[in-house]
């Protein structure tokens, strides 16, 4: 059991950096939209209003940096339950720049889907919402760092942990950001 324990504090650890940049997007967001208020050929907004160039890059930034702290804590840490990213800094800021840019990368993604299904900004979509992030990241990860990804995720465990616990997570998140007033919806 404790060894299972392990795999899903690591797992969480290591996700910190994909799931941090969507709350950090919220608290730097506003101003320019990245889609700059315009439609898509099916006249819908591409992303809509929410999804701001200062939202995606703070966001980002924010899981870069946070993944940093990880990995110097990971030193002292006990390094099975809080895994480095890499002991190699310029590898782990790579790592976390690929991992928080794509979460980024993932939730805008999932807005223009939403769009195209009519959603509005703003409007729900289940496990849309929860894990295209996820999804995106995953797969630019093993593409930039596929051994590394191999290596901490593709077992049961993790897989199992990002797609049971990361909608819990998300929704949680969401509901202290609403009644924090920093969204407009608890979801």
């Amino acid at each position: 059991m404790s060894g299972i324990l392990e795999e899903i504090i690591a797992t969480l650890w290591l996700m910190l950096p994909i799931y941090l940049p969507n709350p950090g997007a919220v608290i730097f967001g506003g101003g320019t939209p990245i889609d700059f208020g315009k439609n898509f050929v099916d006249g819908k907004r591409i992303l809509g209003k929410s999804k701001t160039w200062r939202g995606f890059i703070g966001g980002s930034l924010l899981g870069v940096i946070i993944g940093l702290v990880q990995n110097y804590l990971a030193y002292f840490l006990p390094n099975t339950w809080f895994p480095y990213f890499s002991k190699d800094w310029i590898s782990a800021l790579l790592l976390l720049i690929t991992m928080s840019f794509s979460s980024m990368l993932g939730d805008s993604t999932g807005s223009f889907i939403k769009r195209r299904l009519g959603i509005d900004s703003g409007g729900r979509a289940f496990l849309l919402d929860q894990l295209m992030f996820v999804i995106i990241s995953w797969l630019f990860i093993f593409l930039f760092f596929p051994a590394w990804f191999l290596e901490h995720f593709w077992k049961t465990v993790p897989v199992l942990t990002v797609f049971v616990l990361t909608p819990l997570i998300h929704r949680g998140v969401n509901i202290a950001a609403y009644k924090l007033g920093y969204k407009d919806v608890p979801w």
